[in-house]
């Protein structure tokens, strides 16, 4: 068994970095260089950069746009359904000990990619092993898993959403700082979360604080209700009865919450996993299969 390597997560905007000795975390590194922040810098001089006094001869696994076109190396996808445990099976080498992880694709009438979920994903399973997983983000993943293989997965833009609504269309025009308010979160999510239509509330939020009906300040938490519950009642249409699922939502405690608040109203029950801890999780386990 490994216990000593360099676990990389390495996104569009940001890179992080862990340093295992001899199973234990020892320090981390964050850096906004990601994929689309390189500059004209090779990923070699930022990976030596971010990892620099850390013993460089152990297995370096990384994962994520570090792998797209636009990365370091261009790393085919796996097709889907796959069984996660075989990810580690299928690393790109790079150079002598460092490895790239394949993400994962859907074909057919209903194409989909991801990359570092996959390692989030199988980090997630080894801990709650779940059939129906819930990833926030910028995109969001819903993977639906049997019997440790990844059968399917949808990605909805939520995240990117919220932030376009907010910084970049007329509904976020000159608005003040914004407030946290689970309440109006809450009466927003209700309006969609049933099966509500998105696309007219979305104005009517304008609307309500031009009409002095609703707070400047609360139109983040309003837009964020209005988008998580559309979202959920889009994925519960096509995964079908939530509560007939064990979920699991893999995300930062902050955002887990929030999908926590609208599966609960549902009377679904989820585990929230930290995505951090599971994404080390699955480089362990790729680390550990790899010095098998």
């Amino acid at each position: 068994m490994t216990t000593n390597y360099i676990a990389i997560d390495w996104g569009s905007t940001h890179l992080r970095a862990w340093r295992y000795q001899h199973g234990v975390c020892t320090d981390s590194r964050q850096q906004e260089a990601g994929i689309t922040r390189l500059a004209g810098r090779h990923p070699r001089d930022i990976l030596t950069s971010i990892t620099e006094g850390w013993e460089r001869q152990v297995p370096i696994i990384m994962a994520g746009m570090v792998g797209s076109a636009q990365g370091w190396c261009n790393v085919p996808y796996l097709p889907c359904p796959l069984r996660l445990t075989d990810i580690a099976s299928m690393l790109t080498r790079i150079e002598e000990n460092v490895w790239i992880v394949p993400g994962v694709s859907v074909g057919g009438d209903r194409c989909n990619i991801m990359r570092g979920e996959e390692t989030q994903l199988l980090g997630a399973w080894q801990q709650v092993p779940a059939s129906l997983y819930v990833m926030p983000g910028t995109h969001c993943k819903w993977a639906r898993v049997e019997e440790g293989r990844l059968q399917r997965f949808s990605t909805v833009m939520t995240g990117e959403l919220h932030h376009l609504l907010l910084n970049h269309s007329l509904i976020g025009q000159d608005l003040p700082l914004q407030i946290t308010d689970q309440q109006i979160f809450i009466d927003a999510l209700n309006q969609t979360l049933h099966g509500g239509d998105l696309l007219p509330r979305l104005f009517e939020v304008r609307a309500a604080y031009i009409l002095g009906q609703q707070a400047r300040e609360a139109v983040s938490e309003q837009l964020s209700g209005l988008l998580i519950g559309a979202e959920i009642a889009q994925m519960r249409r096509l995964y079908g009865q939530l509560e007939a699922h064990r979920v699991s939502i893999v995300a930062s405690p902050q955002l887990g919450a929030r999908y926590l608040t609208a599966l609960n109203f549902l009377g679904v029950n989820a585990d929230l996993l930290a995505g951090d801890v599971a994404f080390q999780q699955g480089i362990r386990s790729i680390v550990n299969d790899l010095g098998n």
